[in-house]
């Protein structure tokens, strides 16, 4: 690699700049910023690069290349700013009456249905005000709602507020999540709280799209599939996952196979193959030929994202592979470093929020470590077989991607399959043949007899798929789970596998000087983050409404939950707190439950001795009315739902240094107490307000 090998990818250098910007403009979007210094900078550095370019002077290229750096590092910061603020939007804290729009076919959840809407208007005594902001909704499941599809419009009365985190450690930033796809708020419609406008039907693109991917799923379940086949077919061919189990999920996770339930880059890949080859006759015809081979690419590709409903990750991945067919349209080569720069260019400049969308960063991720490691590891190896060659080829395109990819899932999911090349040795064939037959099988809908034949195939082939998965899946040591990286930690191991690439294809002895050295740099990074997070024994309250707990953690990883409710939701917590137990290497806890004696915990009536330190959980009125003597001392008074007292009352009782109100409490239990707690100079802490807190002992 010489001095000018990034000059033959022009999009790259404007790329990285683009993405740090974008990044930047998310990062610091709530901090105090005005937009007009942002447009005055970049208005000076467009100007400046003008002018810059229309001296071509020789020795002033360095200059302009700052400046065109500079240009794309603002458009990014802007782009992502301005995308932010459109989303904020203010509410009324009361509830009130909305005229909305449903824009995405409402999802069965456990308790409600949940949609996306738009809030065309807002309606009280004063008047009609419009609004135009779009919010999730989460509306009770009753038979009503459950027939209800998207381009309906409702009037509901609802409490709409903004997104916001629950703030416990290490939990998904849900809230910025939301305002990045354009949401700005959220609110909960109760049966009986909404009505359908009469004769209002709104037609749009997205709707008929997702009434044809309706279709699709209706005629599959006439050609007889159901269960595991239905759902995973389903999701193969038109994203549609509502039906896809727990279990399913898990077993293609675990087996490193659940890209390929997302509808993203590599079906459409698979796709774009298909045609690309159907119609390679028709580029023997020269230019002209390649210019109709290109727009009948891109009519099919977008009729195919038509067809699966329009949804964000088939409209990104047709973009990107629409590009490509551009490219080729003009003659360029179809896919290299440089398209792919462009495609991710041009995207991020119509959507810069794609930048965090996971799927986003794994696709290009897996096509930029393809198009750069494939080739080096495939020589690593020379096989004179045809079959050889056909098998190593695939075994090195599946090992080019997993190590492009690898940081990120780690990062994301905390999990590493083990025997991914199996899988995809075996998966990729698989579903090639799947989604080719099940194309033959809907082209043939004319035809039923045919039909009924094909799909009696692509069910067996699908039976095939899932018990290969899930024999992978009891493979001993299938995967690898709770792993921790932490951002920075990305960073490097993508810079020290970039120095690794790049010694490879110069094989000097300075640059494996630099590879073992940076290696040795990420080693002692992780080993001093590992130190800083090791558990310590303390105290954790956190803040997930309806599952009131006290976290006990030990040294040595070691840890005791207390549930005070029977019917707590600890699925909620565990999914809140994930992250957090991993980053601090815990152990899986001991779930408590009820009064119990341990070497170190005590639990009895609800008063929890730890390490010296007690804590008194108030979910009931068995302590109201009650006195002694001497009261007993404990430090932290955990008050939740349950309990319609004073403190005073439990100060005849108790002896207590901190309050802990607990997110179970309503609005005025929680601000009744924090008043008495502030006029008996008790210290106190909301979670509700402050979040997670932990104590330690």
């Amino acid at each position: 690699m010489n001095s000018f090998y990034i000059h033959r990818y022009p999009f790259i250098r404007l790329l990285i700049p683009w993405i740090a910007g974008i990044f930047c403009g998310d990062h610091f979007f709530d901090r105090s910023w005005d937009p007009l210094c942002g447009i005055l900078f970049f208005g000076f550095f467009a100007a400046l690069s003008f002018a810059l370019y229309f001296l071509k002077r020789y020795s002033l290229r360095w200059c302009f290349g700052i400046a065109i750096s500079a240009l794309c590092f603002t458009g990014g910061w802007l782009g992502m700013t301005g995308q932010l603020q459109q989303a904020v939007c203010s509410f009324p804290k009361e509830e009130t009456v909305y005229r909305v729009l449903i824009t995405d076919a409402p999802q069965p959840k456990e308790h409600t249905y949940l949609c996306q809407a738009l809030l065309k208007e807002r309606r009280d005594t004063a008047g009609i005000y419009p609004i135009g902001h779009t919010a999730v909704l989460y509306l009770q499941q009753d038979s009503s709602a459950s027939r209800l599809k998207s381009g309906d419009e409702l009037l509901i009365s609802a409490r709409i507020s903004l997104p916001l985190n629950n703030r416990n450690f290490d939990e998904f930033d849900y809230a910025r999540f939301l305002m990045r796809k354009g949401i700005s708020g959220t609110g909960y419609v109760a049966s009986g709280k909404w009505i359908k406008c009469d004769g209002m039907n709104n037609f749009n693109l997205k709707s008929v799209a997702s009434s044809c991917r309706r279709n699709v799923v209706s005629l599959y379940q006439e050609l007889g599939f159901s269960g595991d086949e239905l759902a995973v077919l389903s999701a193969l061919t038109i994203g549609d996952k509502t039906e896809l189990s727990d279990s399913v999920r898990e077993s293609y996770s675990v087996a490193g196979a659940s890209h390929i339930l997302a509808l993203s880059g590599l079906h459409i890949g698979l796709l774009y193959t298909m045609l690309f080859f159907i119609l390679k006759p028709v580029v023997r015809r020269g230019n002209i030929g390649r210019c109709v081979r290109s727009v009948f690419l891109l009519v099919l590709l977008w009729t195919f994202a038509f067809f699966t409903g329009l949804s964000p990750s088939v409209v990104r991945s047709v973009s990107m592979f629409s590009i490509l067919a551009m490219a080729d349209m003009v003659g360029r080569e179809p896919l290299s470093l440089n398209t792919l720069a462009v495609a991710a260019w041009l995207m991020l400049f119509c959507n810069p929020a794609w930048l965090f969308d996971v799927g986003f960063q794994l696709s290009f991720l897996a096509v930029a470590s393809i198009l750069l490691v494939q080739k080096p590891i495939y020589h690593l190896n020379p096989v004179k077989s045809r079959i050889g060659k056909y098998v190593w080829g695939l075994m090195s395109v599946s090992v080019a991607a997993q190590i492009g990819t690898a940081p990120l899932v780690l990062f994301y999911f905390s999990r590493f399959s083990v025997h991914f090349l199996l899988t995809n040795l075996v998966v990729i064939p698989l579903i090639t043949i799947i989604l080719y037959a099940a194309v033959v099988m809907l082209l043939l809908t004319p035809f039923s007899w045919l039909q009924i034949g094909v799909a009696g195939g692509v069910k067996k082939l699908l039976e095939g798929l899932n018990f290969f998965v899930r024999w992978v899946e009891r493979l001993p040591y299938a995967s690898i789970d709770g792993i921790w990286l932490y951002q920075s930690e990305v960073l490097g191991i993508y810079i020290v596998i970039a120095l690794l690439t790049y010694y490879f294809m110069n094989r000097r002895y300075r640059n494996l000087q630099i590879c073992l050295f940076s290696i040795l740099l990420m080693g002692t990074y992780h080993a001093t983050l590992y130190w800083q997070d090791r558990p310590q024994t303390s105290l954790v309250f956190y803040n997930v409404r309806g599952c009131p707990a006290v976290h006990c953690i030990k040294s040595d990883g070691q840890s005791w939950i207390n549930y005070m409710d029977t019917l707590s939701n600890e699925k909620r917590l565990k999914h809140m707190t994930a992250n957090y137990w991993k980053r601090h290497h815990l152990l899986p806890p001991q779930e408590i439950t009820a009064d119990c004696r341990h070497a170190e915990l005590n639990r009895q009536q609800q008063i929890i001795s730890y390490h010296g330190c007690r804590v008194c959980v108030i979910n009931d009125n068995r302590w109201r009315n009650k006195s002694t003597v001497s009261p007993l001392y404990i430090q932290y008074l955990y008050l939740c739902k349950g309990y319609d007292g004073h403190l005073e009352e439990l100060a005849q009782v108790f002896s207590f240094s901190y309050v802990i109100l607990d997110a179970s409490l309503s609005e005025y239990r929680k601000h009744l107490l924090e008043s008495e707690c502030k006029k008996s100079g008790l210290r106190f802490i909301s979670l509700s307000d402050e979040g997670s807190v932990h104590f330690l002992l």
